[in-house]
């Protein structure tokens, strides 16, 4: 059973709004067994320009179902979030069900629910997942700033890099507010 915890930033959760939101991502329990305990997590932001930014974060025991989505309408936005969460859920269960389908629990959290089109499914899961290129280099011991200055150089989004003060392996990208976000590896 799913439980909400919904937020509002710049604006009011009105029951109309908390009943819409609960309702979409509810139809979500289809695809889980009965012993789904989660907690959703939903963020709803209204910015000055008028534009709504709906942000779902499920956490589970061995997934993490997360999606954010832009849109000038709050509904529509949490209407595309929950399109979203659904492809994310498919996707996982494929690869489950691929990976394991000669084990036992299989059906540890997803109940056998038969999507609409789960021939086109699968096939699309199979074509996200496959690898079209592949690249080996040997990473520079650097700072951060030098991983920021090389990654806008090559015009990329990410940087891999190894600090040059700690030794571990580190990774800078671009955000989309246009600042820069560090991932650091133990």
């Amino acid at each position: 059973m799913l439980t909400f915890n919904i937020r509002g930033e710049n604006i009011e959760v009105t029951p109309a709004i908390r009943e819409y939101v609960e309702s979409k991502i509810q139809k979500l329990e289809r695809y889980f067994n009965n012993d789904l305990n989660a907690t959703a997590n939903v963020n709803l932001k209204v910015y000055n320009d008028k534009n709504t930014k709906v942000e779902v974060t499920i956490p589970m025991k061995s997934l993490t179902l997360r999606a954010e989505e832009r849109n000038g309408d709050m509904y529509a936005a949490v209407d595309l979030i929950t399109a979203k969460l659904e492809r994310q859920i498919r996707k996982h269960k494929t690869k489950v069900n691929r990976k394991f389908r000669d084990r036992e629990g299989v059906g540890l959290y997803f109940a056998n629910v038969q999507a609409e089109n789960s021939a086109t499914a699968v096939a699309d899961a199979e074509e996200d997942l496959s690898v079209v290129r592949t690249k080996q280099f040997a990473l520079k011991p650097m700072d951060q700033e030098e991983a920021i200055l090389q990654m806008n150089l090559l015009g990329h989004d990410f940087y891999i890099f190894t600090d040059s003060e700690s030794d571990a392996t580190n990774i800078v990208y671009k955000r989309r507010d246009g600042k820069y976000g560090l991932i650091e590896t133990n």
